[in-house]
């Protein structure tokens, strides 16, 4: 017998309230029992002294038995002046409250609702707090990780925005002014370029004198690059008909205005003025006294109707020119005004021409390394000066010469000054699509502080569940305790173990 009373008694948690209804310490319906307990509790709450630790009892979720043993002896105390000569109290309150001890005594319901109770806190309230705190911790993690990934975007844009600048030649403070001014700068580069050009003599009679000697041409070869190493950037108009323009008109290209023009800036005359108002304009006036500017009064001079030009008087004759070939002779206008790197169709033939120098030289190059080939060595014994005086390594700076000319031209930002000399909307366009760069930029950063303000929600959930769990834990280890102590008296003191409590 001492072997079995020292033996503890091992209660899974989740069974319990089944293990009290199997052993008959409780009654099947104590549901509807509690119910009634509950209705005087809440009756009995609302006169209760003034008393510290009776408001902490009242504070919680859900009073129990245990809580209603500790009021009783509160209330002992305070209730002690209404105790008669018998030993009972006449106050309410302690009747009350000695009543609903009764109540939770019979048939051990309060066992039951205690038991109800652990078993909730640790199967779904625990639980669930649990989750909303593991939900509040990983979104804190992911608004953490999404807000460097904004961040990171966010600069990835603008980095690029500031490279795309750079590639342009601007610094990016106002795209659209900045573009139409680096145009202004284009005349300059391009006429530095045709000066330039005019080293290239030796490398063109080389490849003239070359090509005569290999394939025998008498056509004339980098046509354009050879005009413009002799003449300069000239006029389209000079090369096209070799004769110097006396009158140069270089097509105008009227500005897009980027102002907007509001309700506020129209001026609508005299819109608006009263039909009494004064009026210095003469003239007639309609409705609200809109001047139109028409004069009803005839005059002498229109007596006689329009004048339509034909009453002797001698007729104007009219020139209709056309631009181009049709304009008059030594005048250069529209294309033929611009210069010969600015003109698209000439600028696209120099440049291919450079490429055909550029590729003769480096096939030159290589050759001229091979020095075991002994039948190209015999090939050129024959050829001009020119051709054998060329040393290899003075061909290879005659090819970076022509390389750093070719590199010059077809630049990106090079290639970007000529789009925006030919289309003033390609202004726009680059500027819309630097904008939307930097727009994309901006949400990324707004967003990024989006996800700072929902963390930051996060991390104020968590504060306020991490106090709740520690509470309920507290209570329900508490609950445990008084569980284990009322069961095992029944049991003549033998331990009693409740199986998984963990919240």
């Amino acid at each position: 017998m001492e072997n079995i009373q020292s033996l503890p008694i091992d209660i899974q948690t989740s069974k319990l309230l089944d293990w009290l209804l199997d052993r008959r310490h409780c009654n099947l319906k104590w549901q509807s029992a509690v119910k009634v307990i509950r209705e005087k509790i809440n009756a009995a709450i609302q006169d209760m002294p003034e008393n510290e630790e009776i408001k902490q009892l009242l504070s919680g979720s859900y009073i129990h038995y245990f809580h209603c043993l500790r009021i009783v002896e509160i209330l002992k105390g305070t209730e002690a002046s209404s105790k008669n000569i018998f030993g009972r109290y006449s106050s309410q309150r302690m009747k009350d409250w000695q009543e609903i001890v009764s109540l939770y005594e019979a048939d051990n319901l309060y066992l039951a609702e205690v038991a109800s109770l652990l078993i909730r806190n640790v199967s779904y309230e625990g639980p669930a707090l649990r989750k909303q705190l593991a939900k509040a911790q990983q979104l804190q993690q992911e608004l953490s990780r999404r807000e460097v990934e904004c961040q990171s975007s966010a600069a990835d844009l603008r980095e690029r925005y500031y490279t795309a600048c750079k590639q342009y030649g601007i610094r990016g403070d106002n795209v659209s002014r900045e573009l139409q001014a680096l145009v202004t700068d284009l005349p300059a580069v391009l006429k530095k370029v045709g000066e330039d050009a005019a080293k290239l003599e030796k490398h063109i009679k080389l490849y003239t004198a070359f090509t005569d000697f290999v394939c025998g041409w008498s056509e004339a070869v980098l046509p354009v690059l050879t005009f413009v190493q002799q003449r300069g950037n000239t006029t389209f108009y000079e090369w096209r008909t070799g004769t110097v323009p006396t009158v140069v008109e270089r097509p105008f290209i009227e500005e897009e205005s980027t102002e907007i023009v509001t309700e506020d800036t129209i001026d609508w005359g005299n819109f608006g003025k009263s039909a009494g108002s004064p009026d210095t304009n003469p003239g007639i006036t309609v409705g609200d006294g809109i001047d139109w500017g028409i004069s009803v009064e005839s005059s002498a001079e229109d007596a006689g109707g329009i004048d339509w030009g034909d009453s002797g008087a001698t007729p104007i004759e009219i020139e209709v020119v056309d631009t181009g070939t049709d304009c008059p002779e030594g005048v250069a206008r529209g294309e033929d005004a611009l210069t010969i790197l600015e003109n698209s169709t000439s600028r696209s033939q120099f440049i291919d021409e450079l490429m055909e120098l550029e590729a003769f030289l480096t096939q030159r190059v290589t050759e001229m390394g091979e020095e075991a080939d002994v039948v190209a060595m015999s090939q050129f014994q024959l050829a001009p000066s020119i051709i054998q005086g060329q040393s290899r390594q003075h061909t290879r700076e005659m090819l970076s010469e022509v390389q750093d000319l070719l590199g010059r031209l077809t630049s990106l930002r090079m290639q970007h000054l000529f789009m925006i000399q030919a289309s003033p909307r390609y202004v726009e366009r680059v500027t819309e699509v630097l904008r939307q760069k930097m727009k994309q930029a901006d949400i990324l950063v707004l967003k990024s502080t989006m996800m700072v303000e929902k963390r930051q929600e996060a991390l104020e959930e968590q504060s306020k569940l991490e106090p709740r769990i520690d509470l309920l834990a507290g209570c329900t280890r508490e609950l445990q305790k008084m569980i284990e102590a009322d069961i095992s008296k029944k049991y003549h003191q033998r331990p009693v173990n409740l199986m998984g409590v963990n919240i």
